[in-house]
């Protein structure tokens, strides 16, 4: 008989990068294992959600996982009947995904209902461990909601160290994001005809900020950088693809203030999934200055698209890049830096192959040991 492995966490129809993660997840580990996964019915309420819903409304999906939408993460009366329904199913590894403290309430909840049998077969996912915008209050929700793990895997080496000082002796194991190269893009797809869609000219040099906006993502640190650079390369173009979680009027402020109206496209929306393999497509590489960071599912997408990125060396993202050769690493998040960066990777392009080497580096993805790296938990956990 397969091992049964249950997942909690979202995934279809909810949207993001660890809806994502864990439809890959489920995707894989249902190789070999049996896998129940167990959903939201509820995430966030909507007065603490940033975006303009939490739904994927997409046209294309990655995959509509099986799952039993249960969870509200406010009511913890369906935390009881979560943890009832799972000790009736008695399964031999119980799985959360967790990145957010504001689930710590209800992940205790779930995991605190548990029979002792169970408690001792539980494994926190960690992509974060503290949220990248942390409050006072998150360090206790994150204690308190990571209580009842017996074992983490960490999937990035900077979540590693800093579960190593927190995890007392608990087993930390370690995996990747999976590269996201799912994305279709229509066959008769012309990079020119969409640069004119998008208002730029067929030989424009297209510089691509992709994902959701918010302070510590710094594009504010990007568009200074760019002003620098527009005024040297007059074709360089910036596309922003992505839902702003900040208002966006400051961004728009350093856009009018240096001239940029013309230069820097703004997509403001959640890019639905049939979209987003033309933006990596169009584009010449990737630039991602965050002021804060473990991985990046950006940085996934962008890997599996064989297109280099630009990139800050804070937290876990030097992990994920060989500079000069898969992409640049910036030493700090500054606008002066930035520049630097940017300036860099057009010299060496000429010299390096970058797609090359990251279709090269993607051959060795952490993501493929997954399901070995399942069974020893399942092994030391039994």
């Amino acid at each position: 008989m397969k091992p049964h492995i249950i997942l909690i966490g979202p995934t279809f129809p909810y949207r993001g990068g660890n809806s994502l993660f864990m439809s890959h997840l489920y995707g894989m580990l249902v190789k070999e294992f049996k896998v129940t996964f167990l959903n939201f019915n509820l995430m966030y309420p909507s007065l603490l959600f940033p975006g303009k819903t939490q739904l994927d409304e997409s046209g294309e999906h990655f995959e509509q996982v099986p799952s039993q939408r249960i969870i509200n993460s406010m009511n913890p009366i369906s935390w009881r009947k979560t943890a009832a329904a799972i000790n009736r199913l008695n399964p031999d590894l119980v799985v959360f995904d967790w990145w957010q403290p504001y689930f710590g309430p209800c992940y205790r909840g779930i995991s605190g209902g548990l029979t002792k049998v169970l408690k001792s077969k539980i494994v926190f996912i960690t992509e974060n461990v503290i949220s990248h915008e942390s409050r006072a209050i998150d360090k206790f929700l994150t204690n308190w909601g990571l209580k009842h793990a017996k074992a983490f895997l960490a999937l990035s080496g900077k979540v590693e160290k800093e579960l190593a000082s927190r995890t007392q002796g608990r087993k930390v194991y370690r995996s990747e994001l999976p590269n996201y190269g799912w994305y279709t893009l229509d066959e008769d797809f012309d990079k020119g005809k969409a640069k004119e869609e998008l208002g730029f000219a067929k030989d424009d040099i297209v510089l691509l900020f992709f994902g959701y906006v918010r302070k510590y993502k710094g594009l504010d640190i990007l568009l200074e950088a760019f002003a620098e650079l527009s005024k040297i390369h007059p074709d360089y173009r910036l596309l922003i693809a992505g839902e702003f979680y900040d208002p966006v009027a400051p961004y728009e402020n350093i856009i009018r203030k240096n001239g940029l109206s013309s230069k820097v496209k703004i997509v403001n929306q959640y890019v639905p999934n049939e979209e987003v393999a033309q933006y990596f497509t169009l584009s010449e590489v990737v630039v991602l200055p965050y002021r804060s960071a473990t991985q990046s599912g950006i940085l996934s997408i962008a890997s599996a698209y064989e297109k280099p990125v630009i990139i800050t060396a804070v937290g876990g993202l030097p992990e994920f890049v060989d500079d000069g050769q898969t992409g640049i690493l910036v030493d700090t998040p500054d606008k002066d830096a930035v520049v630097q960066g940017i300036k860099r990777y057009f010299k060496l392009k000429p010299t390096v192959d970058f797609s090359g080497n990251i279709a090269r580096k993607n051959q060795g993805n952490g993501f493929d040991n997954i399901i070995s790296i399942f069974k020893e938990m399942l092994a030391d956990l039994s």
